[in-house]
């Protein structure tokens, strides 16, 4: 659970009842096996038991599964099985009381764990128990968990860690299937891996010999199942999910109180299947879940009836024409800040170098060298005219003094015939160069009389990999894991982390990071595209830079165990909009 808790959506926004079996009974009838009751917590519903109950009559519906998080279990369990319900799942991700009360923020293990012995008394075999595993927080109790399948008829089955509202995303949280599986290896190397059952399963399952339960591994990040999934979501607001990590739903709640009928229900869900990505959503945006309950479903094969003849013709629907785009409302939810920063940047005390400078005055300096473009002054260097914005006399303007970089930053002593630049006189937009104060130090820009506009900034990187490495990055190969979609979250992350990565940068609130990865054949290359928008008082060229940079280190990270001749190129700004010295368009 969040700190902040989570908003409640109005009663009246909720699927009804009759709303749900509507729904369940169009999937059930084109080819829908199994319907899964999900969270938030679906048994909060007072209606959830005749759910239940409705769902059982529907022809050809084979189960029916619930996720809860087992606080209500053992009271409503029960009733839940004779209404007709087949599997349980429960959510807990400690073992231990004070933990699980810091993790859910209010008390209620001991009820939880009642509701695992309530199922198992009821004689759900297994019963399955969810844990996601999260470095720092729970991992120092694999072996315990596995300990619990000794002599209970129970899957625990271990979740990597995934990028959702809330969870404050941070890649040192997680821990990959491999690692838990080494960690349980030391305590029982005769663990032994079990046969898969279905093609579309999730899970990676595996069992100590003698033990009456299994352990498994859901891999969704380091070993992604997108190829097999044959699942979609329905929030409780009705909303149809093609995927988990996407972020676009198409509202079945409004189409149904508008009266649609259901050939065209089915033709709405058919072209959005349709659009369903290869994996992970297409790694355009990673989705934002919100906290509600949703009802998972899934079907017997991967090849979905209703897919048959909206593939066909997109453009129209049955009845009326009336075109497909007019019925179809992307949303996206949009990450929170993150909650916490960086330790403070290195860049702070002071170092071995001549004339005592800090860091922050080094960096000073080769910002400016940098901005001066060509123009990088060594002593009785010349100065290049053409570098200089205007015609004015240097001695008219107060001059701040970069001196020699050449191979390594040097400083010099300011000699008779040396040559200075006034920061007026640099090439760029501003007159000055803003980051700098009267005497050449470092200093943040105050923006706090700025008008507030939306900003909105473009940056990209490319990767060349080599065909080795592009063949192995294209068929999701790597040992480390999908390239694309790790690198994609490094770039969202780093967006928002720039004013803890670039020390005079502002901290920005983001509305929206959007990094996108494509593949280039002709040049065996990543092609890495960073969006960022924001409403504020100053740009985002910055993060957007970020976000392209770092995504395109975390390629060369995950790929350089096969080789390292690789080559980052072309980082650059592609266009800017807004703010008081306009748009800027790369041709």
């Amino acid at each position: 659970m969040p700190e902040e808790g989570v908003q409640l959506t109005p009663k009246t926004e909720l699927l009804t009842t009759q709303e749900i079996i509507t729904l369940a009974g169009l999937f059930v009838n084109e080819g829908v096996d199994k319907i899964r009751l999900t969270g938030g917590e679906p048994l909060i519903r007072p209606d959830v038991v005749d759910i239940i109950v409705q769902l059982r009559k529907l022809e050809g519906l084979q189960t029916i599964a619930v996720t809860s998080n087992g606080i209500n279990l053992a009271r409503l369990l029960p009733r839940l099985k004779e209404a007709g319900l087949n599997a349980i799942n429960i959510s807990l991700d400690t073992l231990v009381p004070a933990k699980y009360e810091f993790i859910v923020r209010r008390k209620g293990f001991h009820k939880v764990m009642e509701g695992i012995h309530k199922a198992i008394e009821l004689g759900y075999d297994p019963v399955k128990v969810n844990c996601v595993v999260m470095r720092g927080l729970n991992e120092d109790e694999l072996v315990d968990f596995v300990a619990l399948t000794e002599k209970q008829p129970l899957d625990v089955r271990f979740i990597e860690y995934m990028p959702f509202d809330g969870n404050k995303w941070n890649f040192k949280k997680m821990v990959s299937y491999k690692e838990m599986l080494d960690t349980i290896k030391q305590r029982w190397p005769e663990l032994e891996k079990l046969p898969c059952e279905e093609a579309s399963s999730t899970a990676k399952a595996y069992r100590v010999p003698n033990f009456q339960g299994q352990v498994s591994f859901i891999t969704s990040m380091s070993e992604h199942f997108c190829g097999s999934c044959n699942r979609l979501r329905i929030t409780a607001d009705g909303n149809l999910k093609v995927c988990l990590f996407g972020n676009s739903e198409v509202s079945l709640r409004d189409y149904l109180r508008s009266s649609a009928t259901k050939e065209e229900l089915v033709q709405i869900i058919g072209a959005a299947v349709g659009r369903k990505k290869k994996q992970h959503a297409g790694m355009f945006n990673i989705s934002q879940m919100k906290n509600r309950p949703m009802i998972l479903i899934e079907s017997a094969s991967r090849s979905f009836p209703l897919l048959q003849d909206t593939l066909q013709d997109r453009g129209t629907l049955s009845g009326g024409g009336r075109r497909l785009g007019h019925w179809l409302t992307p949303r996206a939810s949009l990450s929170k800040p993150m909650g916490k920063t960086f330790e403070k940047n290195v860049f702070t005390g002071p170092h071995a170098l001549p004339r005592s400078h800090t860091a922050r005055q080094l960096v000073a300096g080769i910002l400016q060298a940098e901005l001066s473009s060509s123009c990088i002054l060594q002593k009785n260097l010349s100065l290049d005219t053409k570098c200089l914005r205007t015609a004015a006399s240097p001695s008219k303007q107060k001059s701040h003094k970069i001196w020699a970089i050449h191979s390594s930053v040097r400083n010099q002593p300011e000699e008779k015939g040396s040559r200075s630049l006034s920061t007026a006189k640099l090439l760029g937009a501003s007159d000055c160069l803003t980051h700098i104060d009267q005497e050449g130090r470092a200093a943040m820009v105050d923006v706090g009389r700025k008008v507030d506009s939306e900003r909105t900034a473009v940056a990209s990187a490319v990767v060349r990999l080599g065909e080795k490495v592009f063949e192995l990055v294209r068929q999701n190969q790597m040992k480390k894991g999908d390239v694309l979609a790790v690198a994609q979250i490094a770039g969202i992350q780093g967006a928002k982390l720039t004013s803890q990565l670039i020390p005079l940068c502002h901290n920005i609130p983001l509305n929206l990071v959007d990094v996108s990865l494509s593949l280039d054949k002709s040049r065996h290359a990543v092609v890495i595209r960073a969006l960022c928008r924001t409403y504020g008082k100053t740009g985002v060229e910055m993060e957007a830079l970020t976000a392209a940079s770092l995504a395109a280190l975390t390629v060369y990270d995950m790929c350089k165990a096969v080789t390292c001749d690789m080559v980052i190129e072309e980082v650059k700004l592609l266009s800017k909009e807004g703010g008081q010295r306009g748009n800027f368009q790369r041709g």
